[in-house]
């Protein structure tokens, strides 16, 4: 760019006084670049900050509920602990009235051993507590202490339970009002408390198994401790899952496309196990089974983080596989999980959402660099024979640089496509459409710059921002043909994958996860998205059809010139009405530019015969909009200072039946081209009328003019014929390429080949039933 500034000062004396006004321009629009870029990026840092702020505050409100439910949780182990101090306290108390009785009894039995007495307290004693089953107790509880010893917990709790079993009156509450029988069963509540902290000893294991691991979860629902039960079933499936994740994160770098699958393979099969031995252990208690959708939605948050923290460059294509098998992978799984009873979709979804939209808004943004960007480094693009055969065909008529604008704007958005998986198509493919429409505008305003303009300050600012220009006709409609064939041929192509998708989902009436409401542009129709490509193509049309219309009208020398002095001359000048009327010389010279028209668009757009009326259609309606708007022309004829002839009026309604009949003839009628006609004869009669002449009886019958029109391009079409060819003001446009001087006139170019198909190929008998249609759908 400075190069090219360089260049252009040097054309120039050198000035020492004044600054040269491109480059004031050039200081005060790098500025306003610079604070335009500086508010973009405080923009971006405050949606970061205030996605951070949202995060942080589910973040906060999950530890919340978390820290209830652990609340409540220490509040039931307050009571238990509780009850146990009641529960020792009373063996205390009986354990000192107890032994201060046995020494008595023991005291007083040595001192009277020789005399036997009655004693019922005794009798009442041994009746009670025979020294069999006391020997039989103790014996128990010494080989429960021996067990514990050798940590045999499995044959502790079977024993155990014999016990209880055989003895219902151990489990009463340590409460009971008797107190011989409260000394063993405070003995045996002292046992299992020890089983108790064993088997959670156990459980804490980091290298217990999982068989192990519910051995001991079961060991501790017969002692009754279910709530402590599930508790450690939570915390050891989530140690297990730690360590894998832990042993997995230094790997992420080696497989920056699969990281996020093994993590989620690692996060949601230990979800669907410890979902499994939940139900197992505790069955379908709905206590649990929130804990465990609450354990599941903590562990997915951390998952989402982790794949965030270890992803590629979002702005990478590698970032954008990686995020699209990461939610194909998990909602995959999440439909395992919905038949275990957990609805995780919803939620998966919710937090993948940011990341997966930045990731695609970083990659469009890469890829709108690249297809803008023509002073990158040449990176070979290869597309497969079925892509690029369209486009090469405009490397013949065109700059190089336009087809490989083209070939790199598929091989893109080719690219992206092929990241994408099917869920993520499911769920996120009508933002994906829109952001290629809004990709191809774009690339379409790229186009419109190549377009010479009729401004000179346009052109020299176009200049700059693009490599190739379209100068003559042949490189415009290769531009032209090459726009069409993206939008209208091999867009459709790439995106089919996504279409497909949509459309039969839309058929099957699968849509977006339950309860989760699309974006707006996820619900995208396929017509709507052609409809946007259609838009942005007729933007390029339309600026096509303007330039090249301008500069038919302002290029021409003073004879063929379109003004209002075309209609208000004498006949001398320009007016011709005898036997044979010919419309206006402008008409006759725009007949002859679209006749060269239609043979370089049938040469360049072959068997693209849609484009080719398109842009005919498109010039021809453009033509007479610019005369329906044209203040100045109107001013002339309206002005009452200026005299107006009848056939002036005659003249000018006879141009626009001409042009109808061109239209028609040609094959793309245009039912705007004709209402746009009849309203200027509409504003003609007016502006004439109010001059005093009276439109009824200075112009003939409407079929005389029409039958005229068609005579005029019949004769036009012949070329040189009787008395006109020696008029030097007819203007009859010959073509090199028309072989036979003879030929029919049943269309404008006799010329060999299917060039002169694209103009027209009607047959002279269509001049006889006008049909008037949109050009376009």
């Amino acid at each position: 760019m400075r190069m090219e500034s360089s260049e252009e000062d040097d054309d120039f004396p050198a000035i020492e006084s004044v600054t040269p006004q491109h480059k004031i321009d050039t200081i005060y629009q790098s500025n306003t670049e610079k604070g335009i870029r500086k508010i973009c990026f405080e923009l971006l840092d405050l949606k970061d900050a205030v996605e951070n702020l949202c995060g942080n505050m589910r973040t906060k409100y999950s530890a919340f509920l978390r820290l209830c439910e652990e609340v409540v949780e220490t509040e039931h182990e307050l009571n238990d602990l509780r009850k146990h101090i009641s529960a020792h306290g009373i063996l205390l108390q009986d354990l000192m009235t107890g032994v201060a009785r046995e020494l008595e009894e023991w005291t007083h039995v040595n001192d009277d051993i020789q005399e036997v007495e009655y004693r019922p307290q005794v009798l009442e004693l041994d009746n009670t507590f025979s020294t069999e089953e006391v020997d039989q107790r103790m014996v128990f509880l010494e080989n429960i202490d021996v067990l514990l010893a050798e940590h045999k917990m499995d044959e502790v709790i079977e024993a155990i339970d014999a016990e209880e079993r055989s003895h219902p009156e151990l489990k009463i509450s340590a409460d009971t009002s008797t107190n011989e029988p409260s000394f063993y069963r405070t003995a045996l509540l002292e046992r299992k408390l020890i089983l108790e902290n064993q088997l959670v000893d156990t459980i804490e294991q980091p290298s217990i198994g999982i068989g192990e691991l519910k051995k001991a979860l079961s060991g501790l629902l017969k002692l009754g401790k279910v709530p402590l039960a599930h508790q450690l079933l939570l915390k050891a499936y989530g140690s297990r899952l730690q360590k894998s994740i832990e042993a997995f994160l230094p790997l992420c770098p080696c497989y920056p496309e699969t990281y996020s699958t093994s993590l989620s393979n690692l996060v949601f099969s230990s979800i669907l196990l410890t979902t499994k031995e939940s139900a197992n252990l505790f069955g379908d208690n709905p206590v649990y089974s929130n804990k465990i959708v609450q354990w599941a939605e903590w562990e997915i948050e951390s998952f989402v983080r982790l794949v965030k923290e270890h992803a590629p460059s979002s702005d990478s294509a590698t970032a954008l596989r990686a995020a699209s098998v990461c939610i194909q992978a998990s909602l995959n799984h999440c439909s395992a999980l919905e038949l275990q009873g957990l609805k995780l979709s919803k939620l998966l979804l919710v937090l993948l959402q940011p990341y997966i939209e930045e990731v695609l808004e970083l990659n469009f943004r890469r890829a709108r660099k690249q297809i803008l960007d023509f002073s990158g480094s040449d990176e070979s693009m290869p597309l497969s024979p079925r892509f690029a055969s369209p486009l090469t065909t405009f490397a013949t008529s065109s700059d190089s640089s336009l087809v490989e604008s083209g070939i790199r704007f598929i091989f893109i958005i080719k690219d992206i496509v092929e990241q994408l998986t099917h869920l993520v198509i499911l769920h996120f493919g009508g933002n994906i459409l829109t952001r290629i429409s809004q990709l191809f505008d774009k690339y379409i305003d790229v186009l419109i710059k190549a377009i010479p303009s009729t401004s000179e300050d346009e052109n020299l600012t176009d200049l700059k921002d693009v490599p190739f220009r379209a100068e003559t006709d042949s490189q415009q409609l290769a531009l032209l043909g090459t726009a069409f064939t993206i939008a209208e041929e091999l867009l459709p192509m790439v995106v089919s994958k996504i279409r497909n998708i949509l459309n039969e989902s839309k058929e099957a009436g699968i849509g977006p996860v339950e309860n989760v409401m699309p974006s707006a542009n996820n619900t995208l129709e396929s017509k709507d998205w052609r409809r946007q490509l259609q838009h942005s193509l007729d933007k390029l049309k339309d600026h096509f059809c303007r330039q090249y219309v301008v500069s038919f009208i302002y290029s021409r020398d003073d004879k063929t010139r379109l003004d209002a002095q075309t209609y208000l001359q004498e006949k001398e000048e320009g007016l011709f009405w005898d036997s044979d009327p010919l419309p206006s010389l402008p008409f006759q010279a725009l007949f002859g530019k679209l006749q060269q028209f239609g043979i370089v668009a049938g040469d360049v757009l072959l068997g693209r015969e849609k484009l080719q009326k398109g842009l005919l259609a498109r010039l021809t309606e453009t033509l007479v909009l610019w005369l329906a708007d044209e203040q100045e022309f109107w001013g002339h004829l309206e002005d009452d200072s200026t005299p107006l002839r009848p056939l002036g009026l005659q003249q000018l309604i006879l141009d626009m039946h001409f042009t109808v009949e061109i239209a028609r003839f040609a094959g793309y009628p245009s039912r705007n081209l004709h209402q746009v006609a009849s309203s200027i004869m509409a504003r003609a009669f007016r502006a004439f009328s109010a001059r005093g002449v009276d439109p009824q009886s200075a112009l003939p019958e409407d079929e005389w003019f029409v039958e005229t029109a068609k005579g005029a391009i019949n004769r036009l079409l012949q070329g040189a014929s009787g008395s006109d060819t020696s008029d030097e003001d007819h203007i009859i446009m010959h073509d090199d390429g028309i072989s036979d001087p003879d030929a029919s006139p049943s269309s404008l170019s006799s010329m060999d080949g299917s060039g002169s198909e694209s103009f027209a190929s009607a047959e002279m008998g269509d001049l006889e039933s006008p049909v008037f249609s949109d050009t376009e759908s």
